[in-house]
């Protein structure tokens, strides 16, 4: 256990770095390219896009969770899982190349068909990446995956800035996105030697894991990327673009402040599912230091929109703030269920996360429909803040069906969480007063940085006032105490060295 939990630790390390580069990446590349381009070539491009990956969410094979699932598989497993992504990717590429003049009519936008033929290729190439990358995760071994996602990422960011300042063209959103794909094949094989050839040997037996899986994630794709269509269609590109840079922007806090140990919890929880008591303990320890990662930095997310847009993007997308502010917080609360996904993986319980999706989608879809036609913009952001309430309650829900763990005992591990950040939300609404609306952008980062501070600390002090209060008991408190006590004491070891 101490070795595993040894690992994790390390993994996540591993992890944190890699998220923490490729989104401070990807957070310079969207205010670089948002300063260069306009919000109608961010909803153009979205466009594409988003039909990309509901196209890619009917065909994924899933491919990389039966791998991880599998026990011990040899070399012809993966060469059956390049064989049949290769296969996918080429028959995806050619549909969504015939499609793009279709949609081009459909959306009243001739450069739309461009752009799907060009992301096309892409589909291609992302049937050729190397299918042994993901036994870097089943043995939690992941500085090779850094160097994967971040090389990735860099590629990527430089072709699309380069681009973008050279033509200030949409364009340069397409080819980041196929130079990141480009580079992340060639270093796959690179990084993890592999020398494919086409069988189909296992196609049953990876099949037979994946299913329900690939089921539920084309369910889910839709479910998420719906909205974007249309808005697309009756609100326009720009709105698309505001839409989905806020959204974006929205999410990635909570991305990536807790993707570091999230993406450890699926191979970590195939190794407890023989034992569910074990199981229910390290379901409930992870869920518990996921949430109170993720609420303070959404909810702090919100709070610091206005002059974080003003600063790094400008009064052009003004209109993004409102829809940041919205979605930071309640995105943040989702994850309170969100590690149901591992569990239920872990547990081989793939047909119920199908089941899961189709409920989501089935309320989601008409809600989000009649938010717009009712309110427009606003009506899809208020429409996806009560969605995301009911796809909380659903996720706890079956996390109570798949380890007998209440959802009132789910709720209440994160009690302290939820009282820090009504303070943490009170003390940065009452030291926002003092700023004045018109302000230059050195005020703008004073703004920031006194807002970040004071959320920081004041979050961090009421969670462990309350801590002491209730007696410390276990918790993400406890964890964060012992890792800071092991590096003072491995600092002051190794000073005194």
């Amino acid at each position: 256990m101490q070795n595993l939990s040894a690992r994790l630790a390390r993994g996540s390390m591993w992890i944190s770095a890699s998220r923490g580069l490729v989104g401070a990446l990807g957070f310079l590349s969207t205010i670089v390219l948002a300063r260069l381009l306009l919000p109608s070539d961010f909803g153009l491009v979205a466009l594409g896009m988003t039909m990309l990956l509901i196209l890619q969410s009917f065909t994924n094979l899933s491919l990389a969770q039966a791998l991880v699932h599998h026990r011990k598989p040899d070399r012809d497993h993966f060469h059956t899982a390049w064989t049949l992504n290769m296969l996918r990717g080429l028959l995806l590429g050619g549909l969504f190349a015939a499609a793009g003049p279709a949609a081009a009519v459909f959306y009243g936008d001739a450069r739309l068909a461009n752009i799907m033929y060009a992301l096309a290729f892409s589909i291609f190439l992302s049937g050729l990446a190397n299918p042994r990358r993901i036994m870097l995760q089943k043995e939690l071994i992941f500085w090779q995956d850094f160097v994967l996602n971040v090389s990735q990422k860099l590629i990527g960011v430089i072709v699309g800035v380069a681009v973008a300042v050279i033509y200030k063209s949409y364009w340069a959103l397409v080819a980041g996105t196929i130079a990141g794909q480009l580079a992340q094949v060639i270093i796959s094989y690179t990084v993890l030697p592999f020398l494919p050839r086409p069988t189909l040997k296992h196609a049953r037996e990876l099949w037979s894991f994946s299913a329900w899986l690939a089921l539920s994630q084309a369910i889910n794709t839709i479910n998420w990327r719906f909205d974007q269509l249309l808005v697309g269609k009756f609100l326009g590109s720009a709105a698309l673009g505001y839409y989905t840079v806020g959204s974006n922007l929205s999410t990635t806090p909570t991305r990536e402040a807790t993707l570091p140990l999230t993406q450890t919890l699926f191979p970590a929880f195939t190794k407890f599912a023989h034992d569910r008591e074990r199981l229910r303990r390290a379901y409930q320890r992870a869920q518990a230091v996921v949430t109170a990662i993720a609420l303070p930095m959404g909810v702090g997310m919100a709070m610091i929109a206005e002059p974080l847009v003003l600063l790094a993007m400008g009064e052009k997308w003004l209109p993004v703030v409102p829809v940041i502010e919205t979605l930071a917080a309640i995105i943040a609360v989702q994850t309170l269920g969100s590690q149901v996904v591992p569990l239920g993986m872990s547990l081989g319980a793939t047909r119920l996360l199908f089941v899961r999706d189709t409920q989501s989608f089935f309320v989601r879809v008409p809600l989000i429909m009649a938010g717009m036609y009712f309110a427009g913009l606003q009506g899809v952001i208020y429409a996806r803040v009560l969605t995301g309430l009911i796809a909380t309650m659903i996720n706890m829900r079956m996390v109570r069906r798949l380890i007998a763990l209440p959802v009132r005992a789910q709720l209440a591990a994160n009690l302290r969480c939820f009282v820090a950040v009504i303070v943490m939300s009170a003390a940065l609404w009452a030291v926002g007063r003092f700023f004045v609306h018109d302000r230059s952008p050195v005020q703008l980062v004073a703004e920031i940085a006194v807002l970040v501070l004071v959320g920081g600390l004041s979050y961090v002090a009421a969670t462990f006032a309350l801590w002491l209060v209730a007696g410390r008991p276990d918790g993400p408190e406890r964890e964060i105490q012992q890792l800071v006590g092991t590096g003072l004491s491995k600092l002051f070891t190794g000073t005194r060295g």
